[in-house]
């Protein structure tokens, strides 16, 4: 099982082999693909009534006799291969999450990592992917990113979501398995836990660039004293009640 994304806000367009094989004019494919027995061997070719790149055939032990290859060398490999679930972890108060990304000089990575991290970044509006654990009851505190939408898979667990526009406007609702979720570049949102369970998604991140992301303890610690108590006609003294968070 599979879960794929697409970096294209448009309808996705797919051709197959199969598909192109069939259209393509049988005179033209045999002075192409040069077969023996040339036009008449192409011919012999019928389209089937299902795609064959979603469903196997029935007698595909049959068809194949051979599917081995010889794996390729790690240079090549990492460039489009990354252990995401073998990776690092970065525990928050809440939950851990785990990346598949670009990190500017490579910070952190190892050598194999930094390979895959200079691929995604060699090549435009490509795909940074996380998976994100919740812990029951946990929560993913309010952020925003500054350079990318945001879609999120639950594989397991149930939650309650909430987006905050720039309008004030809060929209509020629960996840669960199987559920999909975006958040538009720039739009401050949060996940909180609720089940018993943790929850569990797989996050996928629409920039090739190293992630740029700000959370309301970061901003919020990150204005002066003297500016929070105008803003919210509280002392001073009292922010000094919020506990800053450990680096």
């Amino acid at each position: 099982l599979f879960l794929l994304f697409f970096t294209t806000h448009e309808e996705l367009q797919t051709l197959d082999v199969d598909d192109a094989f069939f259209s393509t004019p049988e005179d033209i494919a045999a002075r192409a693909l040069k077969p023996q027995g040339g036009v008449n061997f192409i011919r012999t070719f019928k389209k089937q009534v299902e795609d064959q790149a979603v469903n196997l055939p029935p007698n595909l032990d049959e068809l194949v006799q051979n599917a081995t290859y010889v794996q390729s060398p790690d240079n090549l490999v990492w460039q489009y291969f990354y252990n995401l679930k073998g990776s690092a972890e970065y525990p928050f108060p809440g939950g851990i999450f785990q990346w598949a990304r670009y990190r500017i000089n490579g910070t952190g990575l190892n050598e194999t990592e930094k390979i895959f991290s200079e691929a995604l970044n060699k090549h435009e509006n490509t795909l940074t992917l996380a998976t994100l654990r919740i812990f029951s009851n946990g929560l993913g505190q309010p952020h925003f990113h500054f350079n990318a939408n945001e879609m999120g898979y639950v594989i397991s667990g149930c939650g309650q979501v909430g987006v905050i526009l720039s309008s004030g406007v809060t929209t509020n609702f629960n996840i669960d398995v199987g559920d999909v979720i975006f958040f538009p570049v720039g739009t401050q949102h949060y996940i909180k836990s609720v089940c018993e369970e943790d929850l569990f998604l797989i996050l996928a991140y629409n920039t090739g660039n190293q992630l740029e992301t700000l959370r309301m303890n970061d901003y919020f610690h990150g204005t002066a004293d003297h500016i929070l108590a105008q803003l919210f006609l509280k002392e001073q003294a009292e922010f000094k009640k919020f506990p800053k968070a450990a680096k």
